[in-house]
C-alpha cells in the first residue's frame, strides 16, 4: 500500500486527491488554507497541521501549487519529514528557469524528483483525466504509476532524467496553445458583439467544420453566458503566459501572440477578474 501526500488542495489538487483516494493508497495532505482540505477528510485523508508532518514517511510526494515560489517554499517547510530516496511527483506549472531551483532542492534532501506538469483543468482533474507529461528516472515507475494512473487518463514520459526539465519544456508548448485559443475565442465574442454580429451566428457558422473546436465552443458558451467558475484562473493563466514568454526569450524565440495575451490576463486582472476563470480575459475587452 502506497503513502501518498499531497501538497496542496486547491482547484486542480483537489480532484487529485479524491481520485488518489479512490485508487486505494493512504494519503495525507496539507494546504495552506486548512478548510480547503476538509471535503478530503471527509472521503478519508489525513489532514496534516504542515507539511513535514504530511511528507514523514511517505512513499510518493506529490506538489500542486501555484508556481516554483510556492513549491520550493513550502518544501523547505517539508524539509524535517524528508527522508533520502523518496519520490518527488513535482506536478505544478513551474517553467524552465525556475526548475532549476526544485532540481537543487531535490539533490539538497535525496529526493528522487521526476518533472511532471499536468495538462487539463478543473473538470479533467475532477475526472481522473488529466494528461501527465513526466521525465525522470523511470526505475521508479513502479512506485508512481498507480498515482499517475489515479489522476490522469494517458501518461507520456517524455524523458529518463527530470535534469532539462523536458516535461515542463513540454508543457509550456501545449499551454501556449491553450492560451492562445482562449484569448482568440474572448477577442471573437468581443469583436462579434461590438460589430453588433450575434456571437452564436459564428458559432453556428463554423460548428462542425475544420475551424471548429470543442473548446472554443465551451469557452464562448462560458462567456455568453457571463459563467466565470474557475477551471483554471486568470491570475494563473496570466502566471503561465509570462513563463511561456520568458521561456521562449531565453531560447531566443520571439512569441508576439503569448505577449499580447499576457499582457491581455493582466489587464483582465487588473479589473478585479483574476480568481475568476480564464474565459474572463473576455472583459479586459
Amino acid at each position: 500500500m502506497t503513502t501518498v501526500a499531497l501538497l496542496g488542495t486547491g482547484i486542480m489538487g483537489a480532484g487529485m486527491g479524491h481520485n488518489i483516494l479512490a485508487a486505494g493508497p493512504d494519503l495525507r495532505v496539507w494546504n495552506r488554507t486548512a478548510a480547503k482540505a476538509g471535503p478530503l477528510a471527509d472521503a478519508g485523508a489525513t489532514v496534516c497541521a504542515d507539511p513535514a508532518e504530511a511528507v514523514r514517511g511517505a512513499d510518493v510526494i506529490v506538489t500542486m501549487l501555484g508556481d516554483a515560489d510556492d513549491v520550493v517554499a513550502v518544501m523547505e517547510q517539508a524539509a524535517g519529514g524528508l527522508t533520502t530516496g523518496q519520490v518527488w511527483l513535482q506536478t505544478t506549472t513551474v517553467g524552465v528557469a525556475p526548475f532549476d531551483r526544485l532540481r537543487a532542492l531535490a539533490e539538497r534532501h535525496g529526493l528522487v524528483l521526476l518533472d511532471a506538469p499536468v495538462l487539463g483543468t478543473r473538470a479533467p482533474a475532477e475526472a481522473g483525466q488529466l494528461l501527465m507529461f513526466v521525465a525522470g528516472d523511470p526505475a521508479v515507475r513502479d512506485r508512481v504509476d498507480p498515482v499517475l494512473d489515479a489522476v490522469g487518463r494517458q501518461t507520456v514520459w517524455v524523458a529518463d532524467t527530470a535534469d532539462d526539465a523536458a516535461a515542463s519544456r513540454l508543457k509550456l508548448v501545449a499551454n501556449s496553445w491553450v492560451l492562445a485559443v482562449t484569448a482568440a475565442t474572448g477577442e471573437t465574442v468581443a469583436l462579434a458583439e461590438g460589430l453588433g454580429v450575434d456571437p452564436q451566428a459564428f458559432l453556428d457558422a463554423v460548428a462542425g467544420g475544420p475551424l471548429d473546436l470543442p473548446y472554443l465552443q465551451n469557452k464562448a458558451r462560458a462567456i455568453l453566458a457571463g459563467d466565470w467558475t474557475p477551471s483554471f484562473t486568470v491570475d494563473n493563466a496570466a502566471k503561465d503566459a509570462g513563463l511561456i514568454v520568458d521561456a521562449a526569450q531565453g531560447a531566443g524565440v520571439r512569441l508576439d501572440v503569448a505577449d499580447a495575451v499576457q499582457a491581455r490576463l493582466l489587464r483582465a486582472s487588473g479589473r478585479g477578474h483574476g480568481g475568476d476563470d480564464m474565459a474572463a480575459a473576455y472583459r479586459a475587452s
